[in-house]
């Protein structure tokens, strides 16, 4: 039996960036270029959704990205660089988070962002319900907000999200049951 083309395509993906980490390792600039060129974007959503604010998540992933190019050498599996790219960038947010926590317009910036998403919710329901559910996931808690948007939209499995949000498992699935109870509960019309 055939793969579904969209697993085809996620698997033809993670070989080249696969492909590309080997390279990059064995000191192919290009090949680091590539791989900055494909996930730069997915990384820049990913702090954006942890701090709210697209400078501060643009500088936190210009810093990672010198932090990813100094330890890939040390990467010893390349299929594991999304989830450790991820940990690095949530990690440099956290830093920039607890640095600035005494600025509390943080909360007021995240919820008057757009929604950044790599699926269009709008493939999945009614364009009311769209509305409602981009609003809902803007609305989110940080943490829940990147949960969701890892496993969900970035197709990652609960042991990537946590490694990339630098969590226990068990933390990641607290979170997604949170999150999805909520966004039920304003699909549904409750809130």
């Amino acid at each position: 039996m055939s793969q579904p083309a969209s697993s085809t395509a996620q698997a033809a993906r993670r070989l080249l960036d696969e492909y590309l980490v080997v390279s990059a390792q064995a000191g192919d600039r290009r090949a680091f270029a590539g791989l900055a060129r494909r996930w730069h974007p997915r990384l820049v959503s990913h702090a954006w959704r942890l701090t709210g604010d697209v400078e501060l998540a643009r500088d936190a992933v210009q810093s990672g990205w010198i932090e990813i190019a100094r330890g890939l050498q040390r990467l010893q599996d390349p299929g594991a660089f999304p989830a450790w790219a991820y940990r690095i960038i949530s990690r440099r947010c956290a830093r920039t988070i607890r640095g600035l926590q005494h600025d509390r317009r943080l909360a007021r910036d995240v919820a008057a962002q757009p929604a950044a998403a790599s699926v269009d919710p709008a493939d999945l329901v009614g364009a009311d319900q769209a509305a409602r559910l981009h609003a809902a996931i803007r609305d989110l808690p940080p943490a829940q907000r990147a949960a969701i948007a890892l496993f969900h939209f970035e197709d990652m499995s609960i042991a990537e999200t946590a490694v990339a949000l630098d969590v226990p498992a068990g933390t990641v699935k607290t979170r997604l049951m949170h999150a999805r109870r909520t966004l039920r509960a304003v699909l549904e019309g409750d809130m």
